[in-house]
């Protein structure tokens, strides 16, 4: 082999060519963040969210989730959030921390965290998605430490979420189960609009407790991510309404921008997690410099 002469190396050259590369990505990045994935188009889609094939770990968790999840739980348990603090660190040491959870409720993958967030952004990346929705790639399931930080399982922190306080639609995964909740036989929560008004709005209506809204709750007061990379945060475990229609008559005009930035954020939540494995190690310093425009330094957990 023939030793490399450095003498030869042109530093110039070098320059121009990553220059030519930035460019490149510079214009990638001024894509449109609602643009339709490319990088999934040659994937079989059918293969993901089977749940009629899943394991007994899956179902078992959403029968557990769907009979916990009552109105009086998650009256309780948001007045408990806004009294505590559990952490402060950086975002990647919360990814990190984090890195050791195996989502009971995923049939599709036994990735740790890590990996699955760092496969969300690189397929966002890939497809010239601008820097905040990366970011929302890398972070979005963050709110999962509520596990580390002490829930009472699982079921209050995964899984596909729902409204609480009104009938539970059969649109929800497994809907048989909800008959174990007690909420499904009372006379005002079992009704189609039960404690709400129709149109009042997803901002007025109570999702089941879990990774999303906590970590909605962390952004919104920590973070400078846009409006729609909130939505894609608060909302995409929300499967019956992004990706069955369901709760449409509570809705208000502006949830259906944020129904348009979940549906663009859900292919690479979903369908990144059959791509190769990624190295953290390697990734870190990239995803370090987009995390510092929009979080401090660190952030309260």
């Amino acid at each position: 082999m023939r030793c490399p002469n450095f003498d030869d190396f042109d530093g110039a050259a070098l320059d121009r060519t990553s220059d030519a590369i930035d460019d490149v990505n510079i214009i990638k990045g001024k894509l449109k963040w609602d643009e339709s994935s490319q990088f999934d188009a040659n994937k079989d889609k059918t293969k993901f969210r089977q749940f009629e094939a899943a394991c007994e770990r899956v179902k078992n968790f959403y029968k557990e989730q769907h009979e916990k999840q009552t109105v009086e739980f998650n009256v309780n348990i948001r007045a408990t959030f806004r009294k505590q603090k559990r952490a402060r660190m950086s975002v990647w040491a919360a990814m990190e921390m984090l890195d050791t959870l195996v989502d009971d409720s995923d049939p599709d993958t036994s990735l740790t965290q890590i990996e699955h967030l760092l496969q969300t952004a690189e397929a966002m990346r890939r497809d010239g998605k601008p820097d905040w929705m990366q970011v929302v790639g890398v972070v979005h399931d963050l709110g999962k430490l509520l596990y580390v930080f002490g829930s009472e399982g699982q079921w209050d922190v995964v899984g596909d979420t729902f409204v609480v306080g009104c009938k539970f639609p059969d649109s929800i995964i497994y809907p048989e189960t909800f008959a174990g909740n007690p909420d499904s036989r009372d006379a005002v929560y079992s009704t189609e609009n039960g404690v709400y008004k129709r149109g009042c709005g997803l901002d007025n209506v109570m999702i089941s407790w879990g990774h999303d809204e906590y970590l909605y709750q962390v952004c919104k007061e920590q973070s400078s991510l846009p409006e729609e990379g909130l939505a894609m945060i608060r909302y995409h475990s929300f499967y019956p309404w992004h990706r069955e229609g369901a709760y449409h008559h509570l809705m208000e005009e502006k949830d259906y921008k944020a129904l348009e930035a979940v549906r663009a954020f859900n292919p690479y939540d979903l369908y990144s997690k059959s791509d190769q494995p990624v190295d953290p190690a390697q990734l870190r310093p990239y995803y370090e410099s987009l995390l510092e425009k929009f979080f401090p330094p660190e952030v309260d957990w």
